[in-house]
């Protein structure tokens, strides 16, 4: 295997939930989606947000126009082209509220770790530049998410049952 990556996950938390990963894990999932999906090169920087339902639902109204709590939103980093890329180069960020997520985890009977490792590749799959607006598109997206989730011992989110 090819050496660490280097990615640093800046995490704030405006909330506490018990089923929140270690720091430590958020690093570890971003290295693997990284290297399954692109071929960028370390030092990369992420900053996740971890917000109570009051705070997921204003930003998914403001920048979604749905007026609820979601489980993740990311934001990717618009850098300009005239500009160089300082290092650790940023790749965005990703807010997700743990509420949401454990009562998803609950209503599909997913352990809350595999539900919020599935949550935390999905958004970072967006700051890669990843989307699901078109069914290829989805279907790109989905198998990097289930390959990423395999190489961490996780099972395909998308199977019924």
């Amino acid at each position: 295997m090819g050496q660490a990556m280097n990615v640093q996950v800046h995490i704030s938390r405006d909330c506490e939930h018990d089923s929140i990963p270690a720091a430590d894990e958020f690093t570890r999932w971003s290295e693997v989606v990284i290297a399954a999906s692109c071929d960028l090169k370390g030092p990369l920087e992420i900053s996740l947000r971890l917000v109570d339902e009051a705070e997921g639902r204003r930003l998914n109204d403001e920048y979604r126009d749905k007026d609820y709590a979601t489980n993740v939103l990311s934001f990717p980093v618009q850098w300009p082209t005239d500009m160089p890329i300082p290092e650790p180069r940023p790749l965005g960020d990703i807010v997700i509220c743990p509420a949401v997520v454990e009562k998803e985890a609950a209503e599909q009977n997913k352990s809350p770790a595999a539900h919020w490792a599935h949550l935390y590749i999905h958004g970072l799959l967006h700051l890669l530049g990843y989307d699901h607006q078109t069914e290829a598109d989805a279907a790109e997206m989905e198998a990097l998410e289930i390959v990423s989730l395999q190489k961490l011992g996780i099972s395909n989110p998308y199977l019924v049952g």
